[in-house]
């Protein structure tokens, strides 16, 4: 590879990790749990992702222009893979996808959740959830995982229980955003077993009826933490104290919402640095 390429990608790497580093998420992108040697290809996937979500969700484009746009980045992503060509950051992105030997279907599986992000507004079963699930939260997990070249299917089966908890309990953060985009996560067949409508969303209701159903997701969001904990045993060193913090973090979430009676209306339940204190130095002790 001739130097002006490798200034390149490097430059990529470079970009992509000062937005990794201040874009806000529940948990640090780049936490200094992170080992050193996955960090700019960390950094690197977060661009992807996070371009793709901002296509999806950002602004106020019409549906067509959304499509369209994340229809571009498929392609592009595409012609990265024959080409070696294309700006810093896709050259970045290529020489992470190629070296690490990365399964490309997780990157098409991301852009295919943030179109039906577009274009469902509404789930009519919890098993379609889940379905969105496979593709918007799961192939993260994965990805990290080839990062340090863990392949067990056992050890993805249990990534893909904590991705999928932790997708849950952000769409239950994130209820009145996501209801004043248009789009409502709470399965149809759900709300019609606990009496609620949509009314509820629209009025940011917290009925009683609501409550039990907000009860009822935590309470089976909590059983698939409890069943991915076990990832933690295929794992080591810096990065099985990452993983252990992000389920950490997860689980109190959770417990914020129970803690405020299920009010997810009144105050959003983030995790402030306090909370990340407290699960760091629980999880050391530990």
């Amino acid at each position: 590879m001739d130097s002006d390429k490798k200034d390149l990608i490097l430059s990529g790497y470079k970009d992509a990790y000062k937005l990794a580093k201040h874009h806000y998420e529940n948990f640090p992108v780049i936490s200094f749990f992170l080992p050193s040697s996955i960090k700019k290809d960390t950094s690197i996937i977060y661009w992807f992702a996070r371009t793709a979500d901002d296509y999806a969700d950002e602004g106020n484009l019409i549906q067509s222009e959304r499509l369209r746009m994340l229809g571009e980045l498929e392609k592009r992503f595409t012609v990265l893979l024959r080409q070696d060509t294309g700006n810093n950051l896709e050259m970045a992105l290529r020489n992470t996808v190629t070296t690490k030997n990365l399964s490309v279907q997780h990157f098409y599986n991301l852009i295919k959740a943030f179109k039906q992000d577009v274009t469902k507004k509404r789930y009519t079963t919890f098993t379609e959830v889940l379905d969105y699930c496979s593709c918007s939260a799961n192939p993260v997990g994965r990805i990290m995982l080839e990062l340090l070249n863990t392949r067990n299917e056992k050890a993805f089966f249990l990534s893909d229980k904590i991705c999928t908890a932790l997708q849950l309990t952000n769409f239950i953060q994130d209820t009145e955003l996501d209801y004043r985009k248009g789009r409502i996560y709470f399965p149809q067949v759900e709300m019609d077993e606990f009496g609620v409508s949509e009314s509820v969303f629209e009025l940011k209701k917290n009925s009683l009826n609501f409550k039990k159903l907000l009860e009822f997701s935590v309470s089976r969001i909590q059983s698939m933490f409890n069943e991915g904990k076990a990832l933690l045993g295929f794992l080591s060193g810096r990065f099985k104290y990452e993983i252990d913090w992000t389920i950490r973090g997860g689980e109190k979430i959770l417990s914020k919402i129970r803690g405020a009676d299920f009010d997810i209306f009144t105050r959003k339940q983030v995790l402030t640095k306090t909370d990340h204190i407290k699960i760091i130095l629980k999880m050391l002790i530990r």
